[in-house]
């Protein structure tokens, strides 16, 4: 089942989302890359990120959706240096934008299933000493998530959302120790945000911009999606109440940065 991101959407908490990105990239420690890729690049705000970051670096941000792709070059292409190409993460390492020093993903590969099995290729593609960081929520277990699972789960809704698309992740400690197998020097760690959002219904905008958003377009317009929203709205506002500074949406990151390390 496919869906369709949207760049408006997803940028409307763009601040916030930036953050573990930031984060990330600060752990990485290659003073002058020569290539850099950043795999799941989305609508390329955070790509720029990386070209200023690496000015003399060639910069190559990879999505497979088209949309994301348009937004990217309309708003962040610069020309030879910062390129946006339409591919699958899954193929990078074939493809001729490998090898590279630096690849980062960040909030993408939770949307592969079985992941842990693309890092080998990931890392055979790296130059000598390369890099791989990636961020990847570890919120599964918060109700932003368990609400819509319930609710997707119940038989008026059920139907619609066989086979729709779910992200999962791993905690920190299993990244490490499958990178570290595969020869490289690994830090990982985890971080919590509090993100304080305002506005109408504002953990359902966030959701509606990633986790939630295939199930959603999974389901006909009209009064099967106009219940599922209704109901998961009023969830949300229960589960992540208004207070004196806003609505908290507790939000837990999982970051890892590894190393390639030369063959003994």
């Amino acid at each position: 089942m496919t869906h369709a991101w949207d760049p408006h959407t997803y940028l409307r908490y763009a601040g916030e989302r930036a953050r573990p990105f930031l984060d990330l990239v600060a752990r990485v420690d290659v003073p002058a890359p020569r290539r850099v890729v950043d795999l799941g690049c989305g609508p390329g705000n955070l790509t720029a990120v990386l070209g200023q970051r690496w000015p003399r670096a060639e910069i190559v941000g990879i999505d497979s959706s088209v949309p994301m792709l348009e937004a990217a070059r309309r708003d962040h292409g610069v020309g030879e240096r910062v390129r946006f190409e339409l591919g699958d993460l899954r193929d990078w390492p074939g493809s001729r934008w490998a090898p590279a020093d630096v690849v980062v993903s960040n909030a993408a590969l939770q949307w592969v299933p079985g992941h842990l099995d693309l890092l080998p290729g990931i890392v055979e593609a790296l130059t000598p000493a390369g890099v791989l960081a990636v961020q990847v929520p570890g919120n599964f277990g918060e109700p932003s998530h368990t609400i819509r699972a319930e609710l997707a789960a119940q038989p008026r809704y059920a139907a619609y959302l066989e086979g729709v698309a779910v992200p999962q992740s791993h905690d920190p400690t299993t990244y490490l120790q499958r990178l570290a197998e595969l020869g490289c020097a690994v830090d990982a760690w985890e971080t919590t945000y509090l993100h304080v959002l305002t506005g109408p219904d504002p953990v359902f905008a966030w959701v509606c911009g990633t986790g939630a958003r295939p199930t959603l377009q999974a389901l006909p317009e009209g009064p099967v999606r106009d219940g599922f929203v209704g109901e998961y709205k009023e969830r949300l506002r229960a589960a992540y109440p208004d207070g004196p500074a806003g609505v908290v949406l507790p939000f837990r990151r999982v970051f890892v940065v590894a190393r390639r390390l030369p063959e003994r």
